[in-house]
């Protein structure tokens, strides 16, 4: 069978039975990574055991949980292939999905990254996410999160970012952008990633064919935990001053601002109130530090602010996300 020279890492943190469902499909791919390398977060769960006796699995127990972020870049730091695929634990890939995403890569040279069709787990034709979308709010979602498949769902396309949990990237340009933002944690450190690619000038490519199918938030008790709410909410006022480039930082920051304060209301009245106040206190807490980085971003910028607002969602905040 043929072996692809692509390293897929896959970040492990109380997956359960899920990482062993993930490491059995991998390892039934059409087009077989040259390395699996999994990067396991301190579980006590017991999970990381079957990664110990899967066939072409390196398995790095990290002792505790240093996040999404951090444990991808030290994965990073040990890969040596040109490509880098990372998958969740609760992302099942179907056979042939490396083999489109390597198809891809080779057919788009100047492409950094490549996103999967991620379809919902247990339901046939109900769409996970075929790419990740940033409003010129700042909000961020994943384009058909949750519709039945649509027409552009089979078709090639850019994207803003791939999704994380399933997608394919070159190591150099990764490498190039400083890889994950270790501060993040976990949650929306993909959006950032895709983001500062498109600054330094790279683009990202969805694959249609590249099928993947998703649980999420399988560890972190769903999307509207206290958890993912707390770093999901923090991480997108890092994101937006990171990263906007030039005048659209100010010209966009009250519509940010705005997002944000409605934010507080809406969870706040779901009964989260205490988790949304305290992410955007830590937010704020954070912003000197992210400056220095916005510094570093922008004056390596290659983008345009222009080319960035082509990239942007536009529609308004109250109209139905696709």
């Amino acid at each position: 069978m043929a072996v692809a020279a692509v390293t897929v890492i896959v970040v492990n943190w109380n997956s359960g039975n899920l990482l062993n469902e993930c490491l059995s499909r991998l390892n039934r791919q059409t087009l077989l990574p040259a390395r699996i390398l999994v990067m396991d977060n301190g579980s006590t769960d017991g999970s990381a055991l079957c990664a110990q006796t899967a066939p072409g699995v390196t398995l790095r127990m990290l002792g505790r949980n240093l996040g999404f972020a951090a444990a991808n870049n030290q994965a990073l730091d040990e890969c040596d292939t040109d490509l880098v695929a990372l998958l969740n634990p609760d992302a099942f890939p179907e056979p042939d999905w490396l083999l489109r995403l390597v198809a891809a890569a080779a057919a788009h040279p100047d492409i950094a990254a490549f996103g999967s069709r991620q379809m919902m787990h247990g339901f046939a034709s109900t769409l996970d996410g075929i790419g990740d979308v940033y409003h010129i709010s700042g909000r961020v979602w994943r384009k058909g999160h949750g519709l039945m498949q649509f027409a552009a769902a089979h078709i090639a396309d850019k994207i803003f970012s791939p999704c994380a949990g399933a997608a394919l990237y070159r190591r150099e340009a990764l490498a190039e952008v400083g890889g994950f933002d270790e501060d993040y944690f976990c949650y929306i450190e993909d959006i950032d990633l895709g983001f500062r690619l498109q600054l330094a000038g790279y683009s990202c490519l969805y694959v249609p064919d590249a099928v993947v199918h998703h649980i999420g938030s399988a560890s972190s008790g769903g999307k509207h935990s206290d958890f993912s709410v707390y770093h999901g909410h923090r991480n997108l006022v890092w994101t937006f001053v990171k990263n906007m480039p030039g005048l659209l930082f100010w010209l966009l920051l009250p519509l940010h601002v705005l997002l944000n304060l409605g934010t507080l209301v809406l969870f706040t009245g779901n009964g989260q109130g205490r988790v949304i106040w305290r992410a955007k206190w830590d937010a704020i807490r954070g912003l000197p530090r992210m400056w220095k980085k916005r510094t570093q971003i922008q004056t390596r910028r290659i983008a345009t602010p222009l080319e960035i607002w082509r990239l942007l969602d536009k529609r308004l905040l109250f109209k139905k996300k696709i």
